[in-house]
């Protein structure tokens, strides 16, 4: 069979340590004369939002600022910063952080000129050209993490409060126009958070490479992912000023984010779910689950796993890719079962039923029913 896809990648990237002193010409690329740089609270505190907000001031484009962001931002949050930006008169969004300032920050410069509700845009079928995309913010992206990848995607995760599920709103114009990726901003994550986001990264493009969608571009761009946080996050997570290592996991993050426009699967279809009911961490999430998930998709991806383990230099085929996964794991601390995350037993069910609604399950290589999701969540408490 010929096979067919549409493709899409990425946009302008500025990388390299210290490029955040280049924060004034990406906004001129932008066209962003006011911009409102958005962040969560915890990094709002620390020195390196305080770097970029002097380098936005010193320039002459002020001081914006919204941090009022919880780690799986919700609608609530949305709300907020919309408000910030038409009450600052702001003309451009700096989406600065990890997963959920980069998140937030997209979402917000595509809210400010819509008049339907953003659970309109979910990433369902055509829904996205609902929005009026004249009416979409100009984003630059700034990621002070290694992991979620955002800064390359056309898309933000946001909670509904009231349902504890997360949605993905997509619009092709939520691709940043400039991504800055500096390193140096990474130096400071602590380093669980540093473990997290760099097993997210793994994640997105063993799931992406595991998919059975045709896209051989991103398989590629998968596969070398995973060699760099197999090689370089240990090095990350062990010494923070590794200035190699940050810059290799923030190439990895970006490379996750692209490949998995391939396909997800069943790491994510029930990490999602766990991280809106228990507010754990997503990357710490998906390197719990992701021993069992690997045992669960066996039947299906046991001959790609072995090729990876080749190219990766990992002996032993699918057995020994899965003994590796669980080694940096556990040199990561990343915990060994869901219950250490504080999942209960008597929430599994719901947990199995909002996993098999979520996106990600159409990417997975083996069919997730009722009753296979719960065993393996079982198998992961």
């Amino acid at each position: 069979m010929i096979p067919t896809a549409n493709w899409s990648y990425p946009t302008a990237i500025r990388f390299g340590a210290g490029r955040i002193s280049e924060l004034p010409e990406a906004c001129a690329a932008a066209g962003i004369k006011r911009p409102l740089l958005v962040t969560d609270r915890g990094l709002a505190e620390l020195p390196v939002t305080a770097l970029a907000l002097d380098i936005l001031e010193d320039a002459g484009l002020g001081r914006g600022l919204f941090s009022e962001v919880d780690p799986n931002p919700n609608e609530a949050n949305l709300a907020a910063g919309v408000m910030a930006y038409k009450a600052g008169s702001h003309d451009g969004v700096i989406a600065f952080g990890g997963g959920s300032g980069l998140d937030l920050g997209k979402l917000i410069a595509l809210m400010v000129g819509q008049t339907r509700p953003v659970w309109d845009f979910e990433d369902v079928d055509d829904w996205w050209t609902r929005a009026n995309a004249e009416a979409i913010a100009p984003i630059i992206a700034v990621p002070t993490t290694a992991g979620t990848g955002s800064e390359v995607g056309r898309a933000g995760v946001l909670t509904n409060s009231e349902t504890h599920v997360k949605k993905i709103i997509f619009h092709p114009k939520l691709l940043p126009s400039v991504v800055i990726c500096d390193p140096e901003l990474t130096v400071g994550m602590p380093r669980a958070i540093t473990a997290g986001t760099g097993m997210d990264a793994f994640a997105h493009c063993l799931e992406a490479y595991c998919s059975p969608h045709y896209h051989p571009m991103s398989q590629g761009i998968a596969l070398e992912g995973m060699r760099l946080v197999r090689e370089y996050l240990p090095r990350a997570h062990a010494d923070g000023s590794d200035l190699e290592a940050r810059a290799h996991m923030m190439s990895a993050a970006a490379m996750g984010a692209v490949a998995f426009q391939k396909g997800l699967g069943v790491i994510h279809a029930i990490s999602h779910p766990i991280g809106a009911i228990y507010n754990t961490h997503h990357g710490t999430t998906n390197a719990c689950v992701m021993p069992a998930c690997l045992e669960f998709n066996r039947p299906a991806i046991e001959e790609v796993i072995a090729r990876a383990a080749d190219y990766l230099g990992i002996k032993g085929g699918f057995n020994g890719f899965l003994e590796a996964v669980i080694e940096m794991r556990t040199e990561l601390g990343i915990p060994a079962t869901l219950s250490e995350m504080g999942v209960r037993e008597d929430r599994l069910e719901e947990i199995a039923e909002m996993a098999l609604k979520d996106p990600s399950v159409g990417g997975n290589p083996v069919e997730m029913t009722k009753e296979n999701t719960l065993a393996l969540l079982k198998a992961c408490l």
